[in-house]
């Protein structure tokens, strides 16, 4: 499955640096498409979302970052903080006090990107975890800026042996740009074959799109080489290449939080499903070892074997329930499939008939899924053991704003003052509150019970 993955990701490089590379050819045939566009308002507003896409990408990178603590996006944030912030100190901050930009400001928004994108092509060569991503977060942040002061302050040093870059003096590109956007270029393929091959030995779908992205990046640099941009306000060809690849980059790491956010939802659902298994289960083998021991021990076998079939038949029930909300919280079966399996089981035997409705529009993450299935669990229980109930109804829908579960039995139900609440009703209150559902309930004696949890928005 990987292998076949990684084969598309080859032929749709491929095919992507056919496309790109034909362009290119174009590009330099034609000399006209190489003119630079001297439109200083669309610059700034191509400069402004390009910036805005970096400072995306990092803030999801950070994010990513403090749930799993990895160096590899540490890296990637770090990276894209430095892409934004130069751009927004050395590019748009003059622009926005009306001031133009000086030699010193383009020169360190260039080597402001290189420092960017050397982080980021370095990212997919490092491994391990951090111990502290806050503290390591913070120093990385503080670090960038450091380096960011510090191009502008070697820029400033140097301001009267590079070149001005203003379009006037310069009919051609300076050598000491070219050599710098050709640095550029060999960091987004450097980026580019480090991704690719992360993608080849992982298979993570964020390795995926930063290597797509990176190629678009590349073929920016190629054409900002042919093509320098050596006026305040130019555009050509590479802006809009740049701004394609920040958007690409954008889609895979958001696709990688959200990823990254449910495995870890999940890792929480399965440790705490793992933990009732063993709560469950232990009065129940509690008793079939109590009752074996006996047995060992002379007692009346016409009286004990019962008791330890009892026993066994419920503690094999209470594993059946566990490994179902297991299952829908883990992903491998729907929720819906595995709370209908539940209620087959529980009316085998037909003492109680149940009702279910499930609305298919309605979405419920793998937290709500989890405690709804033991709430329904919960409740059904109560209504077959202790309100001798013969008809159940379970709905899971929704209205305006709201999602809702409503349980109703025709049992006996009781007084719902403060000391008739059991363990029971308490458990299902907490584990309402902890998926940020209002639990109510009305009962009355010999009117049956009706138990309501209103969930959030989705």
């Amino acid at each position: 499955m990987h292998h076949d993955r990684y084969e598309k990701f080859l032929w749709g490089q491929l095919l992507l640096f056919g496309l790109l590379g034909a362009s290119l050819g174009l590009f330099l045939t034609y000399h006209s498409l190489r003119t630079p566009y001297h439109l200083p308002e669309l610059k700034l507003v191509l400069t402004t979302v390009s910036m805005l896409g970096a400072g995306a990408v990092t803030v999801l990178s950070a994010t990513r970052f403090g749930v799993e603590g990895r160096r590899f996006d540490l890296l990637l944030c770090c990276g894209f903080f430095v892409l934004a912030l130069s751009w927004l100190a050395f590019s748009i901050g003059p622009e926005l006090v009306e001031r133009p930009a000086a030699g010193t400001d383009l020169w360190a928004s260039t080597v402001g990107q290189l420092l960017g994108w050397g982080l980021i092509a370095a990212a997919p060569f490092v491994h391990g975890r951090v111990e502290r991503p806050r503290f390591a977060l913070g120093s990385a942040f503080a670090l960038a800026v450091c380096g960011l002061v510090l191009a502008w302050g070697l820029s400033s040093s140097l301001g009267g042996s590079l070149p001005t870059l203003d379009g006037a003096t310069h009919t051609g590109a300076p050598l000491t740009l070219t050599g710098a956007l050709a640095i550029a270029a060999l960091l987004s393929l450097l980026a580019l074959i480090g991704f690719g091959s992360r993608f080849r030995e992982r298979g993570e779908d964020l390795d995926y799109w930063l290597a797509f992205g990176a190629t678009l990046m590349l073929f920016s640099a190629l054409h900002f080489i042919f093509t320098p941009l050596v006026r305040t306000g130019d555009v050509s060809e590479g802006d809009f290449l740049r701004l394609l690849s920040y958007g690409v980059l954008l889609v895979g790491v958001w696709r990688a939080i959200r990823e990254s956010e449910f495995r870890r939802a999940v890792a929480e659902e399965r440790a705490r499903v793992a933990r009732e298994i063993h709560d469950g289960l232990a009065q129940y083998l509690f008793a079939v070892s109590t009752h074996a021991s006996m047995l060992e021990a002379g007692a009346d076998p016409a009286e004990t074997l019962p008791k330890l079939k009892e026993a066994a038949l419920a503690a094999q029930q209470e594993a059946r329930y566990a490994i179902l909300a297991l299952s829908s919280a883990s992903g491998r079966a729907p929720f819906d499939s595995a709370l209908r399996r539940y209620v087959e089981l529980l009316t085998a035997d037909g003492l109680l008939d149940v009702e279910l409705s499930i609305d298919p529009e309605v979405a419920l993450g793998p937290d709500e899924q989890i405690e709804l299935f033991k709430i329904v669990q919960e409740g059904l229980s109560n209504a077959r053991k202790h309100a001798g109930a013969r008809r159940a109804w379970v709905e899971i829908g929704a209205r305006v704003g709201t999602r809702f579960v409503r349980l109703r039995d025709d049992g006996a139900g009781f007084q719902t003052d403060a000391g008739s609440t059991g363990q029971g009703l308490g458990n299902m209150r907490e584990r309402a509150a902890s998926i940020g559902g209002a639990f109510s309930l009305d009962s009355t004696p010999g009117g049956g019970t009706a138990l309501e949890v209103v969930l959030r928005a989705s």
